[in-house]
Formats: structure tokens, C-alpha cells, sequence
């Protein structure tokens, strides 16, 4: 199908422009259309992205599906996908209609809530699929917009504060990647991601200030990137903003936020970060990989003293996002496939458990682990998927949570034995704090008299988890499905990123001669 990425990308908002035109009132039945018109946008959306994996060749180590066209001011629209990027398109559309489905008891503005989700699912699709420099920075900022409306409009008691907290933190980091993107424009006379990939950054060292800076011009725009995807991801110590977020968000937007919105961060450092800029990220890979193995540590510590779930689990995230940071700069092929995997399953275990929050949230309007217990005896299912979902964010062995976490694991190993073993403490914590949660709200007496009458899931909510759980399982038993696809492109990138450093080691030696 031509212009089938284009397609996938900007059907939702074109569903989004319908709601916005044609629907008119806010009474309940203009409520229900708009559920049911953006739930069919995104289904729909999901099932044509079918179409870009099941055609999509993981032989090759190309971009597919590429898509080129003149646009403003001599600028181009340039869209494909890789190894790298096809998942994250995939996990994009796969839990945009659960995310409607989830928000089927909004009840305020709720043309205005579903037109927001519907171009956030533009947006994200965009950043993972645009070959642009321009195009990719205008997706990427535009992201912020209607998150920052969702947290702003329909949060929490705290909501303002928690959006502009968000809104300031990735913008300041964007602003600095908007100084990098004018220097790469200006030194490689282009704005492909492709040429860019292959073009040679200035790397010879220098000195500012006094201060010398090791790999020249491209530790620099490392550092300029990384001021933008380590808020994005968000690594220790700029991830304050995320438990802030995730608390006064409504429960579909820390679907998104967690799910979706993160990964942004660790795909730019893979599409970016590695294959441009290889002698800054070589210079700066130590410190990256302790800053991901202090996150690991530091907060899981953090979340095990959490008495708001959600905060608990917005801890979580940042940890096994330090997994991710390890795997990406350790710069190895079981490392990135490990990060990779991380990213793609910690989506959708990050999704269930923020779903759960939400079920128990909507029955008794409260997340303090403290008001719940013995669960068990009056919701089973409930405490089945929640048991699951537990498990599998601990890292247990037949869910796809333990697969990204051995393999990241395993690349530190070859790279760093200490780093590998602070990763390794960290899922032992993440054991005390995940079943911490789980005994207080599931186990124990059913003695609190308003859980005497609480409802197990019903049919709607049933739905949404079914398909979490297939995948966590399909993938923690079958993890081929996931590393068949990214392997080539990811051993393509590290191979190029070793014929980098090998090539600038040779002229170094040879300057020295």
C-alpha cells in the first residue's frame, strides 16, 4: 500500500479534525460519539500499522517503507522505518485504543480529551517514523502540547503545577538540542537523518577555558542531544518532573507518558546519539552507564518508601529506564537488543500497572496503598492480572520483563562487572518494593468497610488487560518475535559505531606518529 506510513501517522488526527468540525454539543450523546469515533480511529490506525510490520523485512538494514517529498522552503518530508523505529510504531498504535478504552468514564470535555489523544498518537508515530531533522524536531516538541493539556485540563488537585513542570523541564532540553540541530544543519549542509548518520562530525579535541574537551564538536552535540533525551527518558538526576506527572494525570495519560513518552528519549540517544556523534558517545559512556546504575539503585530505593501507588510505580519506570540508559551505552550487541527489548516490554507491563491504579482509583477515588487490602477476597481477577503484572515488572523468568533486564545485564557484564552489579541489586529491590505493593493492597483481612462491596473488573476493563497479558507472556516466553526483528539494524549500528572509534583510534595514532 503506497503512503502507508503516512497514512498510519495522520489518521488519527485527521479523525481528530472530525471530532473538532463536524461534532457539536456536550451532552451524552455527543460524549458517546466521540468515544466511539476516536476508538474506531485508533483501531483502525492499529490495523493498518499491521500492514508496515508484517511487510517490513528485518533482512534489511535499511529504512523501508520511505517515503520523500519536497516540502516548505526547500525543507523535505521524509518518513521510513528500521529495525529500530518499527516497534516503537507498532507499541504506539497497540496501546492507543486500549488508552481510549480506559477512558470511557471521562466525563469532562470529552470531545476535547479524545481530540488531544488522537493527535499525541500523531505526534509520537511521527518521532518514530520522521528521516528529517526538521521533521523530527517538530514532532518531537509537538508532543508536548497536548500532554501538557491533558495533565493541565484533566489532572489531579495539583494538575497545573505538575504540567508546567513537565512542559519547562523537556522544553529547556529541547532548546539546547534546537542549537545542536542548527550546527549539524549548518556543518553537513543537510537535514536527512540518513546523510547525517554517515556524515563525519568534527572530533579532534580542543580546549574551552582552559577546560579541554575531548572528541571536539561531537561531545558537544552529544551533550546538547543528551540535555533533551536523558528529561525525555528520564534519567537521574533530571527525572523529577516524572512522578509530579504521573500522579496528577489522569490514568490514560500516564498510560502514555510511561508507555509511549519515554521511550522518545532512548530511541534518540540510538538514532542519534550512537550513530552520529560516536567519539562523544564513546567519551561519555562511562558516565552514562554509572548515571543508569545509580537510577537503578537510587530509585527503587525510592519507591520502596512510596504510600501513593502511583508514585510508586512513576519510580519504577525511572529505574527500569536506567536499564535502558545501561544497555544503550555499553554499546554491545546484547546491550542495545537488551535496551531495546526493555523499552518495547516495559510499555506494556507500565501500562497494566497504571491501568490497575486506575481501576482501584475509579471505585474509591483514592491511590494510598494504606485504604486497600485484601483485595483477593472480593475482585480474584483483579489480583490475578495484578499478580501478573507484578511479576513481570520484577523481572520473573517467562515474561518479558526478565528478558530486557538479562540481556542488558548480560552486555554490562562484557563492559563494566560493577555496573552489572548494581543493575543486578536493583531487581533484587525491585522485588521488596513490587511486593510490598501487591501483599498490601491484594493480601490480608477484607476489613476496610468500603472494599466490602467493590467490584471485581468488569467486561470493558477485562478487554484492555487481555491483550497486555498475551503479549507479556508471548514475549517472555518467545522473545525471538522482538530480537529477529531489531537484530540486524541493531548489529548494523554497532558495527558501525566500532568502525568509528577504530577509525578515529587509527588517525589518532597516526597524528601521533
Amino acid at each position: 500500500m503506497d503512503n502507508i506510513l503516512s497514512i498510519v501517522t495522520f489518521l488519527p488526527t485527521v479523525a481528530a479534525i472530525i471530532l473538532a468540525v463536524f461534532l457539536r454539543g456536550n451532552d451524552e450523546a455527543a460524549n458517546r460519539n466521540a468515544r466511539w469515533v476516536a476508538l474506531f480511529a485508533s483501531v483502525v490506525t492499529f490495523v493498518l500499522s499491521l500492514f508496515i510490520l508484517f511487510g517490513f523485512d528485518p533482512a534489511e538494514t535499511g529504512f523501508q517503507f520511505v517515503e520523500q517529498y519536497e516540502w516548505l522552503l526547500g525543507m523535505q518530508y521524509k518518513m521510513g522505518v528500521d529495525g529500530i523505529s518499527v516497534l516503537f510504531v507498532m507499541l504506539t498504535t497497540f496501546l492507543m485504543p486500549l488508552t481510549i478504552l480506559a477512558s470511557w468514564n471521562v466525563t469532562a470535555r470529552v470531545k476535547e480529551y479524545m481530540i488531544a489523544f488522537l493527535v499525541l498518537e500523531t505526534l509520537l508515530i511521527g518521532v518514530f517514523a520522521a528521516l528529517d531533522l526538521i521533521l523530527f524536531y517538530l514532532f518531537f516538541e509537538g508532543g508536548l502540547v497536548p500532554m501538557f493539556l491533558i495533565i493541565g485540563i484533566w489532572g489531579g488537585r495539583n494538575r497545573i503545577y505538575a504540567s508546567f513542570k513537565f512542559f519547562l523541564y523537556t522544553f529547556f532540553g529541547s532548546v539546547l538540542m534546537l542549537v545542536a540541530l542548527v550546527v549539524m544543519i549548518a556543518d553537513a549542509g543537510t537535514t536527512d537523518i540518513e546523510q547525517l548518520m554517515l556524515h563525519q562530525f568534527a572530533s579532534e579535541s580542543f580546549t574551552v577555558l582552559g577546560i579541554p574537551v575531548i572528541g571536539g564538536v561531537q561531545t558537544l552535540l552529544f551533550l546538547a542531544f543528551f540535555a533533551s533525551f536523558a528529561v525525555k527518558l528520564p534519567m537521574w538526576p533530571v527525572h523529577t518532573w516524572l512522578p509530579d506527572a504521573h500522579v496528577e494525570a489522569p490514568t490514560a495519560g500516564s498510560v502514555v507518558l510511561a508507555a509511549i513518552l519515554l521511550k522518545l528519549g532512548g530511541y534518540g540517544f540510538l538514532r542519534f546519539s550512537l550513530p552520529m556523534f560516536p567519539i562523544g558517545s564513546d567519551v561519555l559512556g562511562p558516565f552514562m552507564i554509572w548515571l543508569g546504575a545509580i537510577a537503578v539503585v537510587y530509585t527503587s530505593l525510592v519507591a520502596l518508601v512510596q504510600t501513593d501507588m502511583k508514585k510508586l510505580i512513576a519510580y519504577t519506570s525511572v529505574a527500569h529506564m536506567g536499564f535502558v540508559t545501561v544497555g544503550i551505552f555499553v554499546a554491545n550487541q546484547q546491550g542495545i537488543d537488551g535496551a531495546m527489548f526493555q523499552m518495547l516490554s516495559h510499555g506494556f507491563i507500565s501500562a497494566a500497572l497504571f491501568l490497575i491504579v486506575g481501576v482501584l482509583y475509579d471505585r474509591m477515588h483514592t491511590r494510598e496503598i494504606a485504604a486497600y487490602g485484601g483485595l483477593a477476597i472480593r475482585m480474584p481477577a483483579f489480583a490475578l492480572v495484578f499478580m501478573l503484572f507484578t511479576m513481570a515488572n520484577l523481572g520473573l523468568p517467562g515474561t518479558s520483563g526478565f528478558v530486557g533486564e538479562f540481556l542488558t545485564m548480560a552486555g554490562a557484564f562484557q563492559v563494566n562487572t560493577w555496573v552489572a552489579f548494581f543493575g543486578i541489586s536493583g531487581v533484587i529491590f525491585s522485588a521488596g518494593y513490587a511486593l510490598v505493593l501487591y501483599r498490601g493492597v491484594v493480601f490480608g483481612d477484607l476489613v476496610k468497610e468500603g472494599l466490602k462491596t467493590i467490584r471485581d473488573l468488569s467486561a470493558r476493563e477485562r478487554l484492555i488487560f487481555a491483550p497486555l497479558v498475551v503479549v507479556t507472556l508471548v514475549l517472555g516466553i518467545y522473545p525471538s518475535l522482538v530480537i529477529d526483528i531489531i537484530g540486524t539494524s541493531t548489529a548494523a549500528l554497532v558495527a558501525n559505531h566500532e568502525t568509528a572509534l577504530n577509525a578515529a583510534a587509527a588517525a589518532t595514532q597516526h597524528a601521533s606518529n
